[in-house]
């Protein structure tokens, strides 16, 4: 029995759910999602909540009973509130700074990195005298912002030595010793 997909969601005011056929459309104030679904399961909505039955009780439909339950209050919840992901630079000359939608990382190569982001996520940095600099995305869509956060930080993993590079804020780097002498 999934607890994760019998939990029904609820939907809050000024967020619009559709069903048509197999896509469900979650449109919000922050920006509109869709997502396709399979016929291992069915979506019905009644009186401002929303329930995901699946068509049998095999493992299948039983894993994609949860995983749809999840995307859909994932996008419910990322077109009412949004999503934050922050992202810190630890080490000496690391540095971030945008210009609209490009991103200009210095991270200790010869030359600066420049990402151009996404439309639908926004970026600001962070630089305060004494501080690591942090680099703040915020989107309504919860993949979206995971996976441009996840690609920033390939850039400079944090290493476990000195525990430089690019790191989530409250993130615990493990870490090593160095040699003895």
């Amino acid at each position: 029995m999934s607890r994760i997909g019998n939990n029904p969601i609820s939907i809050p005011q000024g967020v619009e759910v559709n069903v048509n056929e197999n896509v469900i459309t979650v449109k919000g104030k922050l920006g509109e999602l869709s997502q396709e679904f399979s016929d291992a399961v069915t979506i019905e909505i009644e009186e401002g909540t929303l329930t995901v039955k699946r068509a049998s009780d095999s493992k299948p439909h039983k894993a994609q009973h949860g995983l749809y339950r999840a995307l859909i209050n994932n996008m419910i919840e990322g077109v009412s509130k949004g999503y934050t992901k922050e992202l810190e630079l630890v080490g000496v000359g690391y540095r971030a700074s945008n210009q609209g939608q490009k991103l200009d990382l210095a991270l200790g190569f010869s030359h600066n990195i420049v990402l151009e982001l996404a439309p639908e996520v926004k970026v600001e940095t962070i630089s305060e005298k004494g501080k690591n600099p942090i680099v703040k995305l915020t989107s309504y869509d919860k993949q979206l912002v995971g996976q441009v956060a996840a690609k920033i930080r390939s850039f400079r993993k944090p290493e476990p030595y000195k525990g430089k590079g690019v790191k989530f804020v409250g993130e615990q780097i493990r870490r090593k010793a160095g040699k003895s002498a």
